[in-house]
């Protein structure tokens, strides 16, 4: 039987369900910006790190579109720049065709399952090529046969009485996110595709990028559902939820905010305005007047919104998970580029603890991009990638 923790979800999951959560466990950016051939490794808490153009965003950015198309969205959501997109260096071909192919493997109960992509940036953006895989077998491939069309051949495995089944399919969405809707799972084949894409699918859906604005963070919010956004500009709503909600979660951040905002901290409130609004405040102990967070430095702001998102889980994030699978059985992935953008050493020593803490329990993983790792270092968990321009 599973139960839940007030801070992330599951404490315990069934026997073997932590090695069965589908994750991206590797990127490949083959031909994406500045990257060319590249192969990265994803722990579950990763910091890619390396100055101002080493294209540490870069992979960010890959993964949360990956992680778009994964989700459904059209091609021109995932990539709203394209052209940015393509390697400096890549010259058009005879046709004034450029673009730009990146990938990544997901392991979980099937292993690991290769997916690749290449897309055309110019002269409009298209998918051109899509692969499937596990192992040596390829379950799925697609191709464009017609320029003229704006769809792709597709062939997925079958091994029923036809070894293979063609159709086409749009050229504007990820083929694997579709396959459910176009594969019966009748044959041994079909199942092996329609398992192999689901996990593949289930891995990238599970994906929070998250980019805290202080700016926005400062000012008061309408109380709503409580569901914290990209940017945290509701932190305050969020706060309102969780210290309706949970007392243990709202005192484990409380706790978080002394570690990583200055002076006394006694307690996280919230305050209800008269025009229905609500704004966040930090009690400073009895006798002393609580601080509004909107007083507060940037580096603090990013702090708590960081430490909110690893303390808090899906259930409470701005975003949509595979509803059809078992909570246990998916493991949330926080993406933060400037993962340690405006904190000192000590806030993002602090912050990094934190995420180890988090990511050891297995029910979140991070991915950030960081300036310089030196302050994690040294941390059990955090697995650095040094990039270099």
């Amino acid at each position: 039987m599973t139960t839940s923790s007030p801070l992330t979800g599951p404490d315990s999951v069934p026997a073997g369900a932590s090695s069965a959560r589908p994750t991206v466990t590797e990127l490949r950016l083959s031909a994406f910006r500045k990257h060319r051939g590249a192969t990265y490794p994803v722990a579950p808490l990763t910091l890619f790190a390396g100055p101002s153009g080493s294209g540490k965003s870069s992979v960010l950015q890959a993964y949360e579109a990956l992680a778009r198309l994964g989700a459904g969205d059209e091609l021109d959501e995932a990539f709203p720049d394209p052209a940015a997109c393509v390697p400096e260096s890549a010259g058009p071909d005879a046709q004034g065709r450029r673009g730009f192919r990146i990938g990544c493997t997901v392991d979980g109960p099937v292993g690991p399952v290769r997916l690749d992509l290449a897309v055309q940036a110019e002269p409009e953006l298209r998918i051109v090529g899509e692969r499937l895989s596990c192992g040596r077998q390829t379950l799925l491939t697609t191709a464009l046969r017609d320029p003229g069309r704006a769809t792709v051949q597709a062939a997925w495995h079958t091994a029923g009485s036809v070894s293979v089944t063609r159709a086409p399919l749009p050229d504007d969405r990820l083929g694997t996110a579709l396959l459910p809707l176009r594969v019966a799972g009748k044959t041994d084949g079909q199942l092996r595709v329609l398992a192999a894409a689901e996990q593949v699918v289930v891995a990238l859906r599970s994906v929070f990028a998250c980019d805290p604005q202080p700016y926005g963070m400062r000012r008061p919010v309408a109380a709503g559902e409580g569901r914290l956004r990209r940017g945290c500009d509701n932190l305050a709503e969020v706060l309102h939820r969780t210290r309706s909600e949970c007392a243990r979660r709202h005192a484990r951040l409380a706790a978080a905010a002394r570690t990583g905002c200055a002076g006394d901290v006694a307690d996280l409130a919230v305050e209800e305005l008269g025009d229905g609004t609500v704004r966040a405040l930090l009690g400073r102990g009895e006798g002393r007047d609580a601080t509004p967070v909107g007083r507060l430095g940037e580096g603090e702001l990013r702090y708590l919104g960081l430490a909110l998102v690893l303390l808090t889980g899906p259930g409470v994030l701005a975003m949509d998970q595979a509803a059809e699978v078992p909570s246990a059985y998916q493991s949330l992935t926080v993406l933060a580029d400037g993962f340690d953008r405006c904190l000192d050493p000590r806030q993002a020593r602090e912050l990094a603890l934190l995420a180890a803490e988090m990511t050891a329990r297995g029910h979140v993983r991070l991915v950030g991009a960081v300036a310089d790792a030196g302050f994690a270092r040294g941390v059990e968990g955090v697995t650095v990638v040094d990039l270099v321009p």
